[in-house]
């Protein structure tokens, strides 16, 4: 799969999640059992089209695995556990929190991460990002300082991939502020240049470059 996108994808770096290429952004993480919470998060069903997402899912946040990634990953401090799935080929735009974020893919996908130190004067080229192959299965930690957004498929069934991250992360936020990349709690976001629909949701526009769209 990782060569066909290679391939497929000449205009990005494609490296596989578990390769050095990924050190600077994140870990893989071992020895968690995910049966239960991908059986679970299966029985979602994907939209016809675009792409969802729910910051606390309530079947997953009762599962014994909720305790041991709030407790070994968060330091017990209040964690949600939530759901990105759909259809996705772009980019689009990026985003960032103030604290790591541990994902289970719960199906093959690909993940489109750069640094947010290349940020400058909240502006920055796509040619500055990688994309990683992520198997369904793998669990990681995406560190503070790495650019992300949602997936992108790998296949025509669609990506699914659980999001765990401090309690109120991507809720709407109580007031306005003078930061216009701040775009909801604990989340900072710069959208793509060519993204017309977050451009007129009045989201800051400084991602310039090609807009990868994933092909496969």
């Amino acid at each position: 799969m990782l060569e066909k996108l290679k391939k497929l994808n000449p205009e990005l770096e494609f490296f596989d999640v578990c390769s050095d290429e990924f050190n600077s952004f994140g870990r893989i993480i071992d020895g968690v059992d995910i049966t239960e919470i991908v059986n679970e998060a299966k029985k979602i069903a994907n939209p016809e089209s675009g792409s969802a997402y729910k910051p606390s899912v309530d079947e997953f946040e009762k599962l014994a695995i909720a305790d041991e990634i709030r407790i070994r990953f968060f330091g017990e401090m209040d964690t949600q556990i939530g759901y990105c799935w759909g259809r996705n080929n772009f980019f689009n735009a990026t985003e960032w929190h103030t604290s790591s974020e541990i994902n289970i893919a719960v199906t093959d996908l690909v993940i489109i991460v750069g640094h947010l130190w290349d940020v400058k004067d909240n502006k920055i080229d796509s040619s500055k990002f990688k994309a990683f192959y992520v198997p369904a299965g793998t669990v990681l930690e995406c560190y503070a300082t790495t650019l992300h957004y949602g997936p992108c498929e790998a296949n025509s069934e669609g990506f699914g991939w659980v999001v765990a991250l401090p309690k109120g992360t991507n809720t709407p936020l109580d007031g306005e502020y003078a930061d216009k990349l701040l775009w909801a709690k604990n989340k900072w976001m710069i959208a793509h240049v060519d993204n017309k629909e977050l451009k007129d949701g009045g989201a800051v526009c400084g991602v310039s470059g090609i807009n990868f769209e994933i092909k496969y």
